[in-house]
């Protein structure tokens, strides 16, 4: 049953029932709001938290109808929703936030990336291929490198693809149209891009209002495993602050470029030679986020319901010298061992572990929750990532890395 929003506060609507919209779900009450969610579920995470659950399907404009009827603004915890679909709520006057000529950008990588290009952002080197018939583009393009036909390069579908999905490592310019090829014959125009010599992999996560107002979180370190995010480091460790306030200004350049409302990850190569490329874009909160659920003095799921109110921004200083984010993915066998127990020993040993769980069932690889360690000392960072990492492995395998007997 639909619960009745109180007249007092307006009603902030969010198309999917992931983890990003429970965990917004937790800031709305402290605002003072009920969050109302479009879940295909009534098992979804933030269908389990929220009493304002419509069932349905993002790709029924019916259902978005429904969860956006009343609403204040209508906004994502995904960026799957067709265009098209927004166009038509926006023409019939509902407040999209951020609108559909801004999410497009998170849509589609190759919308992304030529838009990039034309504001000039730097970018990977890249060719887009909208049809098998533009395959042998793929060809010039790595003659324009001036590399050899053996040379390693990444080709991702344009859509569709999340935490490693939909991008894949070619070994060589045959192996690269062969895996283009695919993508391309089911409909998916494709980027082929350069294999960039990275030294680590950044993210700089902002928050933009209607009445244009910004505001930037220190930039963070992302570590990936298999195409996922491991770890987040907030702040990025040993970044140079120049290159650190290019990141932010750069994130908040492209907010007002695009004409985001809400929150933007801006996720970035740092190079070898040490710039800044942009890789990824995404228009509400961000696994790169999470750490300031209990690290920065605003989170991101706060921030992103204020930024879709046009309310004031929070102020986004970090509360502590540093901050270590773990995720916990679904083990390949799950373990006998109940979540409540592995909870059980986990604060046992480490009481200052800051816990998220979604509410999942547990499968190989999946999101499940993650932890927040905060530091009061940079010079402790590999002490406090060894413990984020030592917790995380706990809660999704019942198995403690360091022989640590709870029993002992």
């Amino acid at each position: 049953m639909m619960a009745v929003p109180s007249s007092r506060t307006p009603l902030v609507a969010m198309v999917g029932g992931g983890q990003l919209a429970r965990m917004t779900q937790q800031a709305a009450i402290a605002l003072g709001q009920t969050l109302r969610v479009l879940a295909a579920s009534a098992d979804e995470p933030a269908a389990q938290v929220t009493p304002d659950v419509v069932i349905g399907s993002h790709t029924d404009l019916e259902d978005l109808r429904r969860v956006a009827a009343g609403a204040a603004a209508l906004t994502f915890d995904h960026e799957h929703v067709p265009t098209d679909l927004l166009e038509k709520l926006v023409s019939e006057g509902v407040n999209v936030a951020p609108p559909p000529q801004a999410l497009v950008h998170a849509q589609d990588k190759l919308v992304m990336r030529r838009r990039l290009e034309a504001l000039g952002a730097p970018v990977p080197r890249y060719t887009g291929l909208d049809s098998l018939a533009d395959l042998d583009n793929a060809d010039e393009f790595v003659r324009r490198l001036g590399a050899s036909n053996d040379a390693p390069l990444v080709v991702k579908a344009a859509r569709g693809g999340y935490d490693g999905r939909g991008v894949r490592m070619a070994r060589d310019l045959a192996d690269a149209r062969e895996i283009a090829g695919d993508y391309l014959a089911s409909g998916v125009p494709v980027l082929v891009e350069e294999r960039v010599e990275v030294r680590r992999e950044l993210s700089a996560l902002v928050a933009r209002s209607p009445f244009g107002q910004g505001a930037a979180w220190p930039v963070v370190e992302t570590v990936q495993r298999d195409g996922i995010c491991v770890l987040v480091i907030a702040p990025a460790p040993q970044l140079p602050e120049e290159l650190g306030s290019a990141a932010q200004q750069l994130a908040l350049r492209l907010a007002a470029e695009l004409g985001v409302v809400g929150v933007l990850a801006v996720e970035l190569f740092e190079t070898d030679a040490g710039g800044l490329l942009v890789n990824e874009l995404a228009m509400r909160p961000h696994n790169s986020g999470h750490w300031t659920m209990d690290g920065a003095r605003t989170s991101q799921f706060e921030q992103h319901l204020r930024a879709v109110l046009d309310y004031p921004l929070g102020d986004t200083d970090a509360i502590a010298p540093v901050t270590v984010m773990a995720n916990l993915l679904g083990a390949a066998q799950p373990p006998v061992m109940s979540v409540d127990e592995r909870l059980h020993h986990l604060f046992a040993r480490m009481p200052d572990a800051r816990v998220h769980l979604y509410g999942k069932a547990e499968r190989p690889g999946r999101k499940i929750g993650h932890i927040n360690f905060v530091g009061s000392d940079m010079a402790n960072l590999m002490k406090l990532r060894e413990r984020a990492e030592l917790a995380a492995h706990w809660l999704s395998h019942g198995q403690w890395t360091d022989g640590w007997d709870p029993h002992g």
